[in-house]
């Protein structure tokens, strides 16, 4: 069975910066896709940037320049650097895996909160 655990989340200011990480129990070598949604109070989740196997991303565009997406084969986690952090970044931050056959798993979620 597949797990992915995240960490990373908390409060911080704005302006501030977090990373969260996603280690994915097996090997994420096995997966298609790996990324982030988000998921703010009383919205829907939106996906907030994704990495392929081959290194390809993807940003939604409202973080375009201050998240960056990465992940580390060797030890099975993929980042969510987050920088110049915003109160509209506040959201529950879920990491997913895409497998080669489209089946996805899921995090638990992380709070993020960006507050004065």
């Amino acid at each position: 069975q597949v797990q992915l655990v995240e960490s990373g989340g908390g409060l911080v200011q704005p302006g501030g910066s977090l990373r969260l990480s996603c280690t994915v129990s097996g090997s994420i070598r096995s997966m298609n896709t790996l990324g982030w949604y988000r998921q703010a109070p009383g919205k829907g989740r939106d996906l907030v940037a994704s990495i392929s196997t081959s290194g390809g991303t993807m940003y939604e565009d409202s973080v375009k320049d201050r998240f960056t997406i990465s992940r580390d084969n060797a030890r099975d986690t993929v980042y969510l650097q987050m920088d110049t952090l915003k109160p509209e970044d506040t959201a529950v931050y879920y990491c997913y895996a895409e497998t080669p056959r489209k089946y996805t798993y899921w995090g638990q979620g992380t709070r993020v909160t960006v507050s004065s």
